[in-house]
């Protein structure tokens, strides 16, 4: 028998991609009050994830890709409800959406708040920990740039990570 919806257990954390020379977590700890808004996703899942999963307080694993090696950096927390991302409707944006109206916006994001940094822990690393087989992250094929990781996986990592502060 197919799994509904409620069926599916609530991710306890997320992991949110960003390639670290357009935006790290560098700068995220250094923005007023070490938050931005996570705008310009343009994938209807990652899109779901947060504007239907994703809760204020959530920890966040912010990944840095696209660099060698790629790894996780840092850990976060969602700040805010969803709420529609102000690039689709921006025509000089490179995010803009011709399709989204301020009365039926297509794309939603929340604002994510710096928690602290990690001890980089690269992707090989997390691919050779057996206990995260099942992350989606080390999964083949999957380039989501947002997705979620069970309360398991997120022990693993900041374990990886040495950070006992959890």
């Amino acid at each position: 028998m197919a799994k509904k919806k409620s069926d599916t257990p609530k991710p306890y954390a997320w992991l949110m991609k960003s390639e670290p020379d357009v935006y790290g977590f560098a700068d995220l700890l250094a923005e007023p009050e070490q938050t931005t808004l996570w705008d310009g996703v343009r994938n209807y899942q990652a899109r779901n994830f947060m504007r239907d999963g994703m809760q204020v307080g959530d920890p966040v694993l912010f990944y840095h890709s696209n660099c060698r090696p790629p790894g996780i950096a840092g850990l976060a927390k969602v700040a805010s409800e969803a709420y529609a991302d102000p690039t689709q409707f921006d025509p000089d944006d490179a995010h803009f959406d011709p399709k989204a109206s301020q009365d039926d916006p297509r794309w939603f994001l929340v604002d994510v708040q710096a928690v602290r940094e990690l001890n980089f822990v690269p992707l090989e690393t997390l691919k050779n920990e057996p206990r995260l087989a099942e992350l989606p992250l080390v999964k083949r094929g999957n380039r989501l740039s947002v997705m979620p990781v069970s309360k398991e996986q997120f022990e693993v990592v900041l374990e990886l990570a040495g950070d006992t502060d959890a």
